[in-house]
């Protein structure tokens, strides 16, 4: 419990007290965000605003789980799987707002990373016999998917990994609804007994705490895809490490709802020639759209994940 409470305590500070240092050093390189015309009018008055803040929760995290996870191999191999979707995020988001490539990565080269990146991890797993092959379901027992687990934890990872990314649209909701998928997955992994996860899945809640200091409306800087793509990684590689990928579809329904709703308004727009389902998605846009403040939208998808993680732990 010590190290649970060292490493909470230590993400924190490191996440918080880097902020007054990264902040100007990223107006200083201009890494300020681009807003897609897209969006929601009033979001104009965002642009400029310093992104790849997702640093500062990759780096206490990452100094956490090295100083007091070092000798745990699980709790190594889900930081580095998360650690590396961080980068792949870093990268798109460097060459868009630092080398002004407005593009960044190609959605084929993002997602070619993101899948090389996804098998090598899943395979490394399966070879070293650590990968549960019997999945936990929610109010029933286990279910052996055998060597099948591999492309279903696949689209379970990248599919989080993607989700999480469409969610980070507004101040402090991707940050937010990450902070609390993440505690409720530090109950889950304690639970099932890896510990060494836990210990991660504590220091991502704080490192997220810390960064939402600076992140909670109005923005002082935004995570980018640095961060919303590594928050995913280290949350798809927790629930794959203990079988848990089932309570991460209930207990992260609001990143599910996201990426639904992004599919269902493209198909439909397609196959009536224009009309749409929602106003604009992701979803988050539509309730904005609603007349909606962007802090009650963000305070109402929290709620509904707490309800949604309340849910899957009556589930275990």
């Amino acid at each position: 419990m010590e190290r649970y409470i060292l490493a909470a305590l230590v993400s924190f500070a490191v996440s918080a007290a880097s902020g007054p240092i990264l902040i100007p050093l990223l107006h200083r390189l201009k890494a300020g965000q681009s807003i897609r015309e897209v969006g929601p009018s009033w979001h104009a008055g965002k642009s400029g605003t310093p992104t790849m803040g997702g640093i500062m929760f990759i780096l206490s995290t990452l100094i956490a789980t090295l100083v007091l996870y070092w000798n745990d191999p699980m709790a190594l191999s889900v930081m580095i799987c998360a650690v590396l979707f961080g980068v792949i995020g870093f990268a798109d988001d460097f060459i868009k707002v630092v080398l002004k490539r407005n593009l960044g990565l190609t959605s084929l080269q993002k997602f070619s990373a993101q899948a090389a990146l996804t098998v090598g991890y899943l395979l490394f797993l399966w070879k070293m016999e650590w990968l549960p092959t019997a999945l936990k379901i929610p109010f029933g027992g286990e279910v052996d998917f055998s060597v099948w687990v591999i492309p279903f934890a696949a689209f379970v990872l990248l599919g989080t990994v993607n989700s999480v990314n469409l969610t980070d649209g507004l101040d402090g909701l991707a940050g937010t609804t990450s902070l609390i998928v993440s505690v409720f997955f530090a109950y889950v992994t304690y639970r099932l007994g890896e510990g060494g996860v836990t210990g991660v899945m504590i220091a991502v809640a704080a490192g997220c705490l810390g960064f939402l200091i600076y992140n909670h409306y109005p923005a002082k800087v935004f995570m980018g895809d640095t961060g919303s793509l590594y928050l995913g990684g280290a949350l798809g590689a927790a629930a794959i490490a203990v079988g848990a990928e089932w309570f991460l579809v209930i207990a992260g329904a609001v990143f599910l709802l996201e990426t639904l709703s992004v599919i269902l308004q493209v198909g439909y727009f397609k196959l009536t020639h224009g009309k749409r389902i929602f106003k604009m998605t992701p979803i988050h846009h539509h309730f904005e759209m609603c007349n909606m403040k962007e802090t009650k939208v963000v305070l109402l998808f929290s709620v509904f994940t707490i309800v949604c993680c309340m849910i899957a732990f009556f589930g275990i």
